[in-house]
């Protein structure tokens, strides 16, 4: 896993320069053109990495970055590429693990750390399947499922919110996702602390929480959340490290995963917040309004 991890990495920062811009970066390197090396790809590694090419590239050579910046139709553009993705099957059981990345920021020092923490995430995912798999005994079926993959949530001027999700089957199923929110502009991770004046937005948020719960489960009969009242496990409420997401109307969402909340066959759960319960309490409205 290590150096299949090492060689994509290896593949990924050693992919030439795409066509169009190799004069430009001859010229500043005041070198000769040579002819373009064969590389070889793996099915796993896209199109879309040569944007990251280049970036990696400008921020390696200031004579680079110079011409660079002389050709105006180089815009800065953020966004979210499959890094690499693994398929297997065996046993009745398979696993589909796609990671992704960041490209096209500024600062390096959260773009790397951001996807050091998806490959993270992936290896231990990985990682996970592969020792189930390795107990089972010779004939034996695993029946396990995992799928874990990403989605862009939001992509505006402002933010991008990336939702990294696994849906993992053995036994019962469970549904588990992270998020990430980046404010593009000044090109730092927000955080919901970050978001509000002070930490009384905590106690107004779970009570609006509870309150669609009761509201969902008085409407429908089907629904069950862990409210106080409820005979089962007590909802505790949320804490500065829950997880959310700006969406694409400016709204702010509080996220469950699956058993947080409410029992397993509900799955994970989200709860939009009204901008005008917490209107007074956020910094400002850049980013939710």
């Amino acid at each position: 896993m290590e150096k299949k991890l090492k060689d994509l990495r290896e593949e990924y920062l050693q992919t030439p320069i795409p066509k169009e811009l190799n004069d430009v970066v001859q010229a500043a390197l005041n070198e000769k053109p040579r002819k373009k090396p064969r590389v070889a790809r793996t099915i796993w590694i896209t199109a879309a990495a040569a944007l990251l090419i280049v970036t990696a590239s400008v921020n390696m050579s200031p004579a680079v970055a110079k011409a660079m910046s002389d050709i105006p139709i180089v815009e800065k553009v953020i966004e979210v590429i499959t890094f690499v993705e693994w398929n297997e099957e065996e046993n009745n059981s398979s696993a589909v693990i796609k990671t992704p990345a960041i490209t096209g920021l500024e600062n390096k020092q959260l773009e790397n750390s951001l996807n050091d923490k998806y490959i993270a995430e992936s290896k231990q995912l990985y990682k996970e399947f592969t020792d189930s798999m390795s107990t089972l005994k010779e004939g034996e079926n695993g029946n396990i499922s995992v799928e874990s993959g990403y989605k862009i949530l939001t992509d505006n001027d402002t933010i991008l919110s990336v939702q990294r999700y696994t849906d993992k089957i053995q036994a019962s199923s469970s549904t588990e996702s992270q998020f990430d929110t980046v404010d593009k502009k000044n090109e730092v991770l927000l955080t919901l602390n970050s978001l509000f004046k002070d930490d009384r937005y905590l106690q107004v948020i779970n009570e609006n929480i509870m309150e669609q719960m009761k509201q969902q489960m008085a409407e429908d009969p089907n629904k069950i959340y862990w409210v106080e009242d409820d005979e089962f496990v007590e909802f505790k409420g949320i804490d500065a490290t829950q997880n959310f997401y700006i969406n694409k109307d400016g709204k702010l969402v509080i996220a469950f995963n699956s058993y947080e909340a409410a029992p397993g066959y509900m799955g994970a759960v989200e709860f939009t917040i009204p901008t005008k319960v917490i209107s007074d309490l956020l910094v400002g409205d850049q980013y939710i309004h």
